[in-house]
């Protein structure tokens, strides 16, 4: 039997840009595409500056798991995506206010240059609906 997939659109954070979904919901999961620090006006414009930048990303994914009916709290893994591992410790303090403790399952990966010359960018997979 195959699962029902429900793609999850929201205009609360950044449309896609390519052939992809915001994010997809299935079987009690939400999977979140990796979030560019990206405005939801659909302009091309970063934040300034790495804090800034992460606070973004982090909020396109928090406004993308509410309206797949989940929220930060039922986060199981992040993978965050940073052009310059030197910036880690300032992306991992903004990391903790938004996510809390325990922390999900997590990967950082330094990876050089991101689409847009952006800082970071973020994906994540997390309980949906009223999963505990």
């Amino acid at each position: 039997m195959s699962a029902l997939i429900e793609h999850i659109v929201t205009g609360k954070a950044p449309l896609p840009r390519g052939h992809y979904a915001q994010a997809t919901r299935a079987n009690g999961l939400v999977f979140v595409s990796g979030q560019l620090p990206l405005a939801a006006d659909g302009e091309v414009t970063l934040a300034e500056g790495l804090e800034a930048q992460v606070r973004q990303a982090l909020s396109n994914v928090r406004e993308i798991l509410l309206a797949a009916g989940s929220d930060m709290g039922k986060l199981l893994s992040v993978q965050i995506f940073v052009a310059d591992i030197e910036s880690w410790p300032r992306v991992n303090e903004i990391y903790r206010e938004f996510v809390g403790d325990p922390a999900p399952a997590r990967t950082v990966v330094p990876c050089g240059q991101l689409h847009y010359g952006a800082q970071v960018e973020i994906s994540a997979i997390a309980l949906c609906g009223d999963a505990p």
